[in-house]
């Protein structure tokens, strides 16, 4: 069903208690300490393990039904309520990894350990792409206002032990979005294109001595890249979207770098056929000042999220594009001062288009948001779901 993968991902976690996740029976527990029954002996990180109680914190804000299914959602992401019926929600995630790096580690190479191919990587490695003049795999970042920005490493879109010509490709805000990609001063396309054709005779040369198939990927890099000088600057051009459109992804949509912005190149580059597009948007890590910095965050990813998707619906790129919502894990539903701890035994995240069903929500937690209890989905039936389409 699908052939290209958009992945939004909000690096630090964000508290699905607060967003998708609705527990009214957390009202009556609100402030009572969590029973053991619930933890279960499970291992909470090292910000927390010098508590001494640990009081159950009820929803933070209000939620409504919305959509035709009568979907639970919290007043913090109302644009997103606009698509309830485009989107499931998956409410019974699972992990094993309790950490920020292990566990984002975690849900894009499907291990903890450092040097496997990620998500995007592997999609790249097995279905190749239809546009030869843009990289399978894009990566954009973003920061959110959030005090807490966790580090983001290259090798998170790393190929891992595939061939280096399936990694990520990080496309930049400023100038330059492909470091190195432009001609050096003096050298003109005519020039460039006589020295990439003497360095791949080099090259071609060494593959027949060596073998090495990572001599095959160094020429197939500089082709590419030589095709980007034309194909990126006119992907980075929004000038000629019309007003309309970007005005429908909101008022960020017109800074460089912004989640908004990066969210209208993702659906141009959907519509040019890149099979996997990652966006990292960082800052959800709220161990404290909650109340202020998730409505905070939640402003400046909101109405973008939604507003891809319905652009994507309206030109016919819906059907076959996969929308990935989600974070590394949730948020406890114990108090840390203001905030929320990292929570790994069930949190949210929700997906749209590529033959999801719309409207729906799929498994649950335990009253208290603490216990993915049915379907439960590990990272890795995600993964297995996600491949399947």
């Amino acid at each position: 069903k699908a052939k290209r993968i958009i992945m939004l991902f909000f690096s630090g976690g964000p508290s699905h208690i607060d967003t998708y996740d609705y527990k009214p029976a957390m009202r009556k527990f609100h402030g009572q300490e969590l029973p053991d029954s619930v933890r279960q002996g499970q291992r909470i990180t090292t910000m927390t393990s010098g508590q001494k109680s640990f009081p159950c914190v009820a929803p933070m804000f209000k939620f409504e039904r919305v959509g035709s299914h009568g979907t639970w959602m919290s007043e913090t992401i109302p644009h997103i309520k606009s698509i309830a019926d485009e989107i499931t929600i998956i409410k019974s995630m699972n992990s094993e990894a309790i950490n920020h790096d292990p566990a984002i580690t975690y849900i894009l190479t499907g291990t903890q350990q450092l040097g496997k191919p990620s998500f995007g990587s592997w999609i790249s490695y097995g279905l190749g792409s239809p546009n030869q003049n843009l990289p399978a795999y894009v990566v954009m970042i973003s920061r959110g206002s959030g005090a807490a920005n966790q580090a983001l490493y290259s090798r998170l879109w790393s190929s891992g032990f595939l061939p280096s010509k399936h990694q990520g490709v990080n496309l930049r805000s400023g100038k330059e979005p492909v470091l190195y990609l432009k001609n050096p001063e003096g050298i003109d396309q005519s020039l460039r294109r006589r020295m990439l054709d003497g360095i791949a005779k080099i090259n071609q040369e060494q593959f027949a001595e060596f073998g090495d198939p990572e001599t095959q990927t160094r020429i197939s890099q500089y082709e590419m890249a030589f095709r980007m000088q034309s194909s990126v600057p006119d992907l980075m051009d929004v000038s000629k979207e019309p007003k309309a459109v970007t005005d429908m992804y909101g008022p960020d949509a017109a800074k460089p770098g912004s989640f908004a912005r990066n969210c209208v190149l993702a659906r141009r580059m959907a519509e040019r056929g890149v099979p996997f597009i990652h966006l990292f948007h960082r800052g959800w890590d709220q161990h404290g000042s909650l109340p202020q910095q998730l409505p905070k965050q939640c402003r400046e990813t909101d109405q973008a999220s939604a507003a891809l998707v319905q652009d994507l619906k309206q030109r016919d790129l819906l059907k076959d594009t996969l929308v990935i919502w989600g974070g590394e894990f949730g948020r406890t539903p114990m108090a840390q001062g203001d905030g929320r701890d990292h929570h790994i035994k069930g949190f949210s995240i929700w997906m749209a288009g590529g033959g999801v069903k719309g409207g729906m929500s799929y498994g649950n937690t335990d009253e208290l948001g603490y216990n993915a209890q049915e379907n439960v989905v590990h990272v890795r039936d995600l993964h297995a779901t996600i491949l399947h389409q």
